[in-house]
């Protein structure tokens, strides 16, 4: 039976650095899925990324556009598609400071016109799914972002307020009431995650993990906003993956769930941790790699901390993080530096 033939989810921006990692995952995991990976391989979109699945009969490829109505009506029309799980997004803050106009229309017009196809193609009326439809869910991902900045105490919750500080998080926070909105008014079924800071093998070569591997190897200074002393909370990647197929799978209609991995470091931290496991499995000619580390202007608006208390989606959907961070880092580390063997 072909793809066309089979009941298919619509992945969006799976090229990306957690899309392309929930590819692979998902297909392994479920064997009688079938992925449509839209994606418009800007410059955050590896299409290697795949290519461990690229010539699978389960999944297929489409260079395009979200906010192509046309393209996504005819990919309805000709696929039984009866999921969306929405990754799709410009993601890098700096970028959203300097030019905000792509993250306006990708992250909130794409996600609208994602949501009214899905509407269009799913729903006769509101409550009303079409015959075949009835289990048809739409997933979109977001981020810890929306809910601002924390101080030295507390967590980001489900019942967070909204309060993002810079272009990308209030793009993001548009997008996820959008979400929100075509469940209320239109009985779609709808889930929405938000995920503290991931890392991992696949991410772009502009955020702060590979940045410091990728410096570092190159003998340049590896740069650190302000004093370094901003917090995240990171989260394996393939934790996250994990937690996106309970949550499309087995979440609530409506609902939202908070992911994160209650590992809270800040950026010097994890500098320093990242040079320390490549003076031990890369050692320079002399000196060592902690010598590279460059303070640089802080960005505009940068959050101090975010943390997250994932405790819903553990009671309700028996998820937490397995990986530690200590052999995490390590394997993140060591699959850069496969990566960057050439500098």
């Amino acid at each position: 039976m072909s793809v066309k033939e089979k009941k298919s989810i619509l992945i969006t921006g799976g090229a990306g650095f957690i899309g392309s990692n929930f590819i692979s995952f998902f297909l392994r995991e479920n064997t009688d899925i079938n992925i449509l990976n839209l994606d418009k391989l800007t410059y955050a979109g590896n299409p290697e990324n795949l290519a461990e699945v690229a010539h699978s009969e389960r999944y297929v490829f489409i260079k395009g556009d979200i906010c192509d109505v046309g393209l996504l009506n005819r990919l309805f029309r000709n696929y039984k598609i009866t999921g969306i799980i929405n990754f799709a997004a410009e993601s890098h803050v700096d970028n959203s400071i300097e030019s905000p106009d792509s993250f306006i229309k990708t992250n909130i017009e794409g996600t609208f016109v994602l949501l009214e196809t899905a509407r269009k193609y799913w729903l006769t009326g509101k409550n009303k799914k079409k015959p075949g439809f009835e289990k048809a869910r739409f997933h979109h991902i977001s981020t810890d972002e929306v809910y601002g900045s924390l101080g030295d105490e507390g967590f980001f919750t489900e019942k967070t307020a909204y309060a993002p500080n810079s272009p990308y998080s209030a793009s993001k926070a548009a997008s996820d009431f959008l979400v929100r909105s075509y469940h209320h008014t239109y009985g779609l079924d709808v889930v929405t995650s938000n995920c503290s800071n991931n890392y991992g093998p696949k991410q772009h070569d502009e955020k702060l993990m590979p940045t410091i591997i990728r410096k570092a190897l190159s003998k340049e200074p590896i740069p650190i906003y302000g004093n370094g002393k901003n917090i995240r909370d990171w989260l394996f990647v393939e934790d996250h993956c994990k937690g996106i197929a309970k949550v499309f799978q087995n979440g609530k209609p409506g609902e939202t769930y908070v992911m994160g991995a209650e590992n809270e470091q800040n950026n010097l931290f994890i500098a320093k941790k990242i040079c320390a496991i490549l003076n031990e499995i890369k050692p320079k000619d002399s000196g060592v790699y902690e010598e590279q580390i460059s303070f640089v202007e802080d960005r505009p608006g940068h959050d101090w901390r975010y943390a997250v208390n994932a405790q819903k989606i553990t009671d309700e959907l028996s998820w937490q993080p397995r990986e530690r961070f200590d052999t995490g880092l390590r394997k993140t580390v060591k699959w850069y530096v496969n990566k960057y063997k050439d500098i």
